[in-house]
């Protein structure tokens, strides 16, 4: 069976990141979504928040599991029994950062097999980021977020009170 690990700190999940967890799925057996703890980072999602949206986006998918972890990728990668960790990159600025990244765990984990999953054209432009800002300056995101949790997002963000 072929496992991959797709991590990240998905705050909060864009359709970019949907996009690659999919075509993973047309890949690999089994598709180990990592939400990354990076306590340098101050998130507008709580790690139950990510965990729950990640959860209800791949509902009723059994071949996907969601979990957190903190720490270095190749424990993580050790720890679940797969080399292959999968990138999501949107442009060449992705890609040399992803793969500077890639040569470093290298390094620390010689069978590290990394894959790089292009993002659709029409999702060039999204990222958790971009829609943080739009949140935060009250700009429409509803494009930038799956469908199927939408609703969730705009419900945490009230009891946010953002």
């Amino acid at each position: 069976m072929k496992k991959c690990v797709f991590a990240g700190t998905f705050d909060p999940p864009t359709v970019g990141h949907e996009d690659v967890i999919k075509k993973c799925l047309d890949i690999f057996d089994e598709v180990v979504v990592a939400i990354l703890i990076n306590p340098q980072k101050h998130s507008m999602f709580s790690l139950e928040q990510r965990t729950y949206l990640l959860g209800k986006l791949f509902a009723g998918q059994p071949r996907i599991k969601v979990r957190t972890f903190s720490g270095a990728a190749v424990d993580l990668l050790r720890e679940e029994g797969t080399p292959f960790y999968v990138r999501g990159v949107r442009d060449a600025i992705d890609f040399e950062y992803e793969n500077r990244n890639h040569y470093a765990s290298k390094r620390l984990m010689p069978e590290l097999i990394t894959i790089y999953i292009p993002c659709e054209q029409a999702h060039l432009h999204v990222s958790s980021t971009l829609v943080k800002n739009s949140i935060t300056f009250k700009k429409d995101y509803a494009d930038l977020i799956p469908a199927a949790i939408f609703g969730d997002v705009t419900a945490m963000l009230e009891d946010k009170d953002v």
